[in-house]
């Protein structure tokens, strides 16, 4: 089963989910950064232009870097399953990105696994590792 434990828990997960793609899609590094744990992991791998990062200072360092990549970005994320386990979780989220880069319209799909961690009554990240699914890229205003 996809979704387990507490339904509390999982709704503040799914809430943990919102807060960051609305983050990402207001540019805002505060909001984001709160999103991660202090020692978290973010790994990308298809992105070898983004290293791995440990430690939320530097995630955020590299994400305010990376973001001025991606002008006007749309960032869209659901769950396709939350497993709650105490104050553990592993997650497995998917992700749609619209943003203009160079003169055209990106369309990027991708899936992040994740394990989150409750802290102090609070659910954050403490490892993501995104992977591109699908990328489409097309003339402005495709």
């Amino acid at each position: 089963m996809p979704f387990t434990g507490p339904d509390g828990d999982r709704l503040a997960i799914r809430d943990l989910l919102d807060t960051y793609a609305d983050a990402v899609t207001q540019r805002d590094a505060d909001a984001w950064g709160g999103t991660w744990a202090e020692d978290a992991r973010w790994e990308m791998p298809d992105y070898p232009e983004f290293p791995p990062q440990e430690g939320r200072a530097n995630i955020v360092g590299l994400w305010v870097e990376a973001m001025k990549q991606y002008p006007g970005i749309m960032f869209h994320a659901w769950p396709g399953s939350i497993e709650v386990d105490g104050d553990r979780a592993k997650v497995r989220s998917y992700t749609a990105e619209v943003y203009d880069q160079n003169g055209k319209t990106m369309r990027d799909r991708g899936v992040y696994d994740d394990e989150c961690v409750k802290i102090g009554g609070r659910w954050y990240f403490s490892r993501r590792s995104f992977r591109n699914i699908h990328r489409q890229h097309g003339p402005k205003g495709v």
